[in-house]
């Protein structure tokens, strides 16, 4: 099912999660038309490299020359006839160019008009250059993604500037909804940094009940059940053994006969038992502890590189990642739809 078709979006050729934007929206079904310069802008030359560029996936390119009055009016024109538009200029770029909220509604007064930044359109901040783990600085996230006095670390594009884009993937989706019924367009704000801050409300509601971020010890930072171990051979798996019926499998399974299920929760006992486990886990490589433990409710995980998160029996099966036939990487669009009552006919039995 594509749940976008014949919804049009044109997109502004930009870096960080604009483009993901408009891969999001074409995954599922949408037509989206990638507005590009004559020559890409430095930083996607640079990171990018002579590479396929996998964020292009599924959509229209048109070559247009913004700096010049007919490329603004081409540019226009393909507005005109749009749902919505994306763009991840800083605050002010488009209109200077003439390609403004302003001007578009002259042409489309139904337009939906999506701005991906990291600071927001106003702001102190909002004309300050930064990226992704900046923002999620910003937002209080960054400070627990680290254990106690350790360095914070981030998974590369994935909260931040991907998190940011879905916001305003969604946000697209939402305005158009609302222009259809309304007769009229919007403006949508995206900020980075306020995704990630809305993407925190459970943080937040844990923090708020004690369990995160606080002065006393953190089942997510401080307790033996919830984190990752290093293995013999140098690799890493992930528990999160939380609910206590889940403890009691994980303590089974891992031979820990000697340990109180009933007392989880007794943080006292934390130190001495997450020494046990590095130490029991240390003794066995990632490959043990998968045959023990992955697919049981023990809540575990072994931690893949991308490459072998590839290969994983799990993905394979759900198709999540595939290679198409010109050796470029495609990942299943998400979420996945489905009818919700099977329509095709059975043959040959009882319903």
């Amino acid at each position: 099912m594509n749940p976008l078709q014949g919804v049009r979006f044109v997109e502004f050729e930009g870096i960080g999660p604009a483009p993901m934007v408009g891969r999001i929206l074409a995954d599922m079904g949408a037509d989206v038309t990638l507005v590009t310069r004559p020559e890409a802008p430095q930083a996607v030359r640079t990171l990018g490299g002579e590479g396929v560029d996998t964020l292009r996936h599924g959509k229209r390119v048109v070559t247009l020359d913004l700096k010049t009055r007919e490329g603004v009016r081409a540019a226009l024109d393909l507005v005109a006839a749009a749902d919505g538009l994306v763009e991840g200029q800083r605050p002010g770029v488009m209109e200077r160019l003439g390609l403004g909220p302003e001007a578009c509604a002259a042409v489309n007064k139904q337009l939906v008009y999506g701005r991906m930044t990291g600071w927001g359109q106003t702001g102190p901040l909002s004309q300050a250059a930064g990226h992704e783990i900046n923002y999620v600085a910003l937002s209080g996230m960054l400070s627990i993604a680290a254990h106690r006095d350790g360095v914070p670390v981030l998974p590369v594009s994935v909260l931040g500037d991907a998190g940011g884009a879905l916001g305003l993937a969604l946000g697209m989706v939402c305005g158009v909804l609302r222009a259809r019924a309304s007769g009229q367009g919007c403006v949508v704000d995206g900020s980075v940094l306020e995704v990630v801050a809305m993407l925190g409300n459970l943080a937040h509601w844990l923090r708020a009940c004690g369990q995160l971020d606080g002065d006393k010890p953190s089942p997510f930072v401080d307790s033996p059940f919830y984190g990752a171990y290093r293995c013999a051979d140098g690799r890493f798996i992930s528990l999160a053994a939380v609910e206590p019926s889940f403890y009691a499998v994980l303590l089974r399974r891992l031979g820990l006969a000697d340990v109180d299920a009933a007392a989880q929760y007794d943080s006292a006992t934390w130190p001495a038992l997450r020494q046990r486990f590095e130490r029991l886990f240390a003794q066995q490589p990632q490959r043990h502890w998968c045959e023990l433990l992955e697919g049981s409710d023990a809540c575990f995980a072994p931690v893949l590189g991308m490459r072998e998160a590839m290969e994983h029996p799990h993905n394979r099966a759900r198709g999540v990642f595939r290679i198409d036939e010109g050796g470029s990487l495609r990942i299943a669009p998400a979420p996945r739809f489905t009818p919700l009552v099977d329509t095709v006919p059975h043959i040959g039995g009882a319903a």
